[in-house]
């Protein structure tokens, strides 16, 4: 069976009769403002490459990355994406022991299970707004003797996040090899929250990131890790394919990393609409919103509401969010959109108030 993450926009297209460009997909998590104008300029002035095979040593596309994020390009290894990365990551470590913070991105459970590895849970609780207490956490990895940690920073779907400096203390105080999956980190302040400027003194550390979230660009398939862990880098890059990227995803990559302007106007955009829709539903009775860092908000219905109902009353405008209940330990009533055009965020809030109002007049 195939495994899906957020809607099928095509299926509900067909299935409640919508144009595709009518439906507002909250639950993909894509940033709204991408991808860059000067990536796509810069695609179309490059259609003609389609008969060239890309550069199989990428030198463009890592030089444009390592100047992005500051490290040496030989920290650097290319990806048709982060998934392909955590999951050769993962076998090529191959750890005895590993822990999750839950709920997380439930690709990490699969990959581990699949190989047989042990796993223990970290929970992140709603009474505690799925902070992560580095703290009690430090303690567990210790004692458990887990050998290997993997999380998204900002978490999905939970939106909360750690600082760079707890990570640091975390590689500190034990000896457990981290994979931080940065898919959401550059939503934030990367100075404070991300982890790559620890690959220079720390070799059990791998960062990933990719291009489908921030950038707006799934379609394709970039990625990329970091670490100062040569051993594995090289591990990584034999079993690469060649030219396993495309030549237009190293075309775009080359424009995306470099473009400054859209990288601060997307946090910027981000910051106000998250501000926005987190201070306008708080203020909805039979609503808890909690706290995110990313470019998403994880909400819970009160009273005995669930999310599936809420889900197929926002269908109706085609409105697409993400029911969460099938995420460990999130429930029935939890739910998760991700924040697009103003105009899209408001016609969102003003839809869940509508549901919360019609709910209130059923007791």
């Amino acid at each position: 069976m195939m495994r899906q993450h957020g809607a099928n926009v095509f299926e509900l297209a067909s299935q409640y009769g919508f144009p595709l460009q009518d439906i507002r997909d909250f639950s993909s998590n894509i940033s709204p403002y991408g991808p860059p104008k000067k990536a796509m300029t810069q695609l179309k002035n490059n259609l003609h490459l389609v008969t060239t095979y890309p550069d199989p040593s990428y030198q463009a596309l890592t030089q444009s990355i390592t100047e992005y994020i500051g490290v040496d390009a030989r920290q650097i290894v290319l990806s048709s994406g982060t998934t392909p990365l955590l999951k050769e990551a993962i076998q090529l470590l191959h750890p005895r022991h590993a822990l999750l913070l839950e709920p997380c991105y439930s690709e990490y459970a699969y990959e581990l299970k699949r190989l047989g590895i042990s796993i223990s849970i970290f929970p992140l609780k709603a009474e505690n707004n799925f902070e992560i207490d580095v703290e009690a956490l430090i303690s567990l990895l210790k004692e458990q003797k887990i050998d290997f940690l993997v999380f998204a920073n900002p978490n999905n779907p939970t939106g909360s996040i750690v600082t760079r400096e707890a990570i640091k203390k975390i590689l500190i105080e034990t000896s457990t090899f981290i994979l931080v999956d940065e898919t959401y980190n550059e939503f934030t302040d990367p100075s404070l929250y991300s982890a790559i400027e620890l690959v220079h003194s720390f070799e059990q550390l791998l960062v990933v990131r990719g291009v489908s979230k921030f950038y707006a660009c799934p379609g394709i398939r970039l990625g990329y890790g970091v670490t100062g862990n040569y051993s594995l880098l090289k591990c990584l890059k034999a079993n690469s394919t060649l030219w396993e990227i495309n030549i237009f995803a190293d075309v775009m990559g080359q424009s995306l990393y470099s473009d400054r302007g859209y990288q601060m106007e997307t946090r910027e955009k981000t910051a106000e609409e998250r501000l926005y829709m987190m201070e306008r539903l708080s203020r909805l009775d039979g609503l808890r919103v909690f706290p995110s860092a990313g470019n998403f908000i994880l909400c819970r219905l009160e009273n005995g509401y669930k999310a599936e109902e809420l889900r197929e009353h926002l269908l109706k405008e085609a409105l697409v969010i993400r029911d969460c209940s099938s995420f460990e330990h999130l429930t029935a009533s939890d739910f998760r959109f991700c924040l697009l055009s103003h105009a899209d965020n408001v016609k969102l809030a003003d839809a869940i108030e509508s549901f919360l109002l019609d709910k209130a007049k059923e007791v």
